[in-house]
């Protein structure tokens, strides 16, 4: 009798998220990653991004390489914290970007993982140019974020500003104060 390897006309999934690839691509935790999201290492949203992204990575081919690390919604908005070169890859296709968008409920933010405060405030403001970013101190021993982008405010400015603070906030506990560069 002769063995041969089970061969599988499937291709091997590339696509890292925070579950096990075979939870994400159906949709139902195994016990190791329920333990997780009961114990807090993993949360609601890390799982239903891993999902969302899975599907998705069916039809694009850019999202098999991507590598989510991780999820947090904050006031109904999803970041996604995704591996630098991911983050360039969604930025330089605005259909991709859009194909993403469409997933998520709420607006979704691109941040990379890893980053510190400074980084993090820059990928939440892209594609606007950040001028400065200063550390103050308040009365009472207050710590703030100053940040100063350019341009100015207008009803066209492409980015929430009140929920980017609100974020920042959130998700990090910064406290921003965010400045234009011209009134």
């Amino acid at each position: 009798m002769v063995y041969l390897p089970l061969l599988s006309s499937r291709k091997s999934i590339s696509l890292r998220t925070p579950i096990c690839s075979f939870d994400a691509m159906n949709g139902i935790l195994c016990p190791q990653c329920e333990s997780k999201l009961d114990s807090g290492k993993l949360t609601k949203a890390d799982v239903d991004a891993s999902i969302k992204l899975m599907h998705l990575s069916q039809k694009i081919p850019q999202i098999e390489k991507f590598t989510l690390n991780s999820c947090h919604e904050s006031n109904g908005d999803f970041v996604l914290y995704l591996n630098p070169s991911d983050i360039m890859t969604v930025r330089q296709s605005r259909e991709l970007y859009r194909i993403l968008q469409g997933e998520f409920n709420g607006k979704i933010w691109l941040v990379e993982e890893g980053s510190d405060d400074k980084k993090f405030i820059e990928d939440m403001f892209f594609p606007i140019k950040i001028l400065a970013i200063n550390q103050l101190w308040a009365p009472g021993g207050v710590r703030k974020t100053k940040v100063i982008v350019s341009g100015r405010h207008t009803p066209r400015f492409p980015i929430d500003v009140e929920k980017v603070v609100a974020i920042s906030h959130d998700l990090r506990k910064i406290e921003l104060v965010v400045e234009f560069e011209r009134k």
